[in-house]
Order: structure tokens, then sequence, then C-alpha cells
């Protein structure tokens, strides 16, 4: 467990700071830098790391890239903030397509307890289950849930649509072995962050489709809904003047481009043929039916090329009868949770999916 004062002094600060404000027909809650009354601007902490990084050029095709290399870039160093024990487990799964690692993440309690599968960023060709690993046992502490973080099937070894059928499936052996985790049936969740986030989408988005009624809860952090960065649609189009910029202009623009500018890479790299980047189950933006979903929080980044889409995909929601949450975190770029321990945004993150849980779930 981290100990930091000054930090958790900030955390504190989060459970307050915010606004909330009408906002293209959704309710937007603004979650405030929590040390600065200033709008238009990076959180300090977010712009040391950016000029600290040099952010990699991932603007060419494929097949100009050693896609190890690349792994070994994504993620940050971060910290286990939990103040109780939480009980970590490593299994292998069967899934339709192989085997593949869980960690299973629980908190010491005899109850029968909600699930949360989680399905980490990167993507879908990096990242990794230790990237998010101090973010899922937060949210078990927190959330008072069994969290089940996934380890699924990376591009470009296996392409879409094999890591979302893994994931699927461990939702599927979550479900079916609900008596050996303490787990309630009725309370299964799915959670996701950046590609995670879309592998989420589309797994509620099966179980609705396909009958099996496993999911009630979605909580999608800055997710990719659709993988052609430069697709329109009838309430979704990309423009840099969306963002309010007030300083750091050249910081914050370069954020932006870079992760705009990995799209074909990601997209190379992830779908087989030019016609998957369309499919629903690939860019769920894009699907005509987005009615009976299960209730879903959203989570976007104030200076993250992704946070439109994000926010579209909500108003999607809500248009179709979804009940849906959105909160934006001011100050932050694409990738936030990954500095949990560092970044006070990310632990409140994590705060923020467990109320959301625990309210969904409070029957």
């Amino acid at each position: 467990m981290a100990v930091n004062n000054d930090y958790d002094i900030l955390v504190a600060l989060m459970e307050t700071r915010f606004t909330v404000r009408p906002e293209k027909g959704i309710d937007m809650i603004i979650k405030h830098i929590p040390d600065s009354d200033a709008d238009g601007v990076l959180d300090q902490r977010v712009l040391k790391t950016l000029l600290d990084f040099k952010v990699p050029d991932l603007g060419d095709v494929p097949g100009g890239f050693d896609v190890e290399v690349l792994r070994r870039l994504a993620g940050f160093p971060n910290k286990d903030m939990t103040c109780s024990e939480i009980k970590t487990e490593y299994r292998d799964i069967e899934t339709r397509n192989g085997v593949i690692p869980i960690r299973v993440y629980s908190p010491l309690k005899e109850d029968i307890m909600p699930a949360v599968v989680f399905f980490h960023g990167g993507g879908f060709f990096g990242g990794s289950v230790d990237t998010v690993e101090n973010c899922c046992k937060a949210l078990a502490e927190k959330a008072g849930a069994v969290v089940v973080s996934v380890a699924y099937s990376l591009a470009p070894e296996r392409k879409f649509p094999v890591g979302l059928e893994d994931c699927f499936d461990a939702v599927k052996w979550v479900w079916t072995n609900v008596l050996e985790l303490k787990v309630d049936r009725r309370k299964i969740a799915v959670a996701g962050d950046s590609a995670g986030g879309n592998l989420a989408a589309v797994c509620a988005m099966m179980d609705r489709d396909l009958g099996t009624g496993m999911i009630n809860f979605q909580a999608l952090i800055y997710p990719v809904v659709i993988l052609d960065f430069s697709a329109v649609t009838e309430d979704y189009k990309w423009d840099i003047k969306e963002y309010v910029i007030k300083a750091d202009h050249e910081v914050i623009k370069g954020a932006l481009a870079a992760l705009r500018d990995s799209s074909p890479l990601m997209n190379g790299f992830y779908v087989g043929e030019k016609a998957d980047l369309i499919k629903p189950y690939a860019s769920p933006l894009l699907a005509e039916d987005a009615g009976n979903l299960p209730e879903t929080l959203i989570i976007t980044a104030e200076y993250d090329y992704l946070r439109l889409q994000g926010e579209a995909y909500a108003r999607k929601l809500t248009k179709a009868g979804v009940k849906t949450k959105v909160i934006r975190y001011s100050g932050v770029d694409h990738a936030f949770i990954d500095k949990i321990g560092v970044y006070p945004q990310a632990e409140d993150c994590m705060n923020e999916i467990a109320k959301a849980l625990q309210q969904v779930f409070k029957a």
C-alpha cells in the first residue's frame, strides 16, 4: 500500500470538485483539477509527464514496426493504493480460441459479491493485465467486488474478432463459475479502458444480441468506439475546436495528434479487412441499434483524442433509452488511469466506478 498525504488530500478533493452542465443533450459531469481553479489547461502533473515523455512516431504502416517494441512502450509506473488485503489469483481459462490467462482480485469477505470483468487498453495490440493491476485491486476494494482482469489475445497475431471472443468467453466463465467466485449472478458488470472500453461495450452488445442476459452494467473508460478516426456520423465529427486550450497549446495538440496518428497502425494490426472497421462489433458507435443495453458509465478525458467519440456514444445510448452517466476529467489526457497513485484523477475514477456499481447493484 502506498501512503502519500498530499496525494490523499487531492483524491479527497476530487469528490466535491465538479460541476454539472447540459451539453449537447446530456448532463455532463465535469471533474475539475483538484488543486487548480484554472480551466482550459493541463493538470501540472500531466504536463510534466508529457514533457518528460518522447512520443514515438506511430503514423506508418504496421509492417514498419516491431510489435514487441511497441508493447514495451505501453503502461506507466503506478502504485497499489489499497488499504486492505486483496486476494490475487492467477488462473487459466478455456475459450473458444484456446486457453487465456486471467487474474481474479477478491476482497477477503464471506459475502456474495458483484463481479467486474475488466479488459485492459493498449490499442488491441498492447497493454497488459500488469498495467491495470493496481486499478483492478483498487476497484475490488472500493466496490467490494470480485474483479476479473482478462489477458485476451492481442493483434496482430490474433486479429479481430479473436480478442473480442476471448473477452466474451471470459464473461461467460464468470457467469458459469459464480459459486466458486462467490459472485451474485445478477450483479455482473464489464469495464475497460481505451481498446478495453471498446471490448466491454461490444461484449454488452453481444450479450444483448445473443439473449444471454449476463451483463447488467458497463463502465467505459475513454473508450474507442469508432475505429476509423476520420469517420463522420450524424452526431460525431472530430474537431479540434471542441477542445478549449488556453495554455500549453503545442503540448496538448501533440498529445492529440499522437493518438490520432496511431489509428492506421492500430487498425492495421487489429482488423483483417478494411470492411471490418465499420462493423458494429468493431465500432459500436456505428451500430444501428443502441437500445436495451445495460446501465452505463462513460469516463472521458478533456485532452484525449477519443473524448469526442466517447461522448458521442453517451449521447447515442441516451437517445436509445439507456440510462447513461458521463464524467469528463479536466486537465488530463488519454490513459490517465495507468497513473493511479500518481494522478489523483485515476483513483477518483475507480471511486466513481465503485459508486456507480454500488448504486446499480444496491438491491
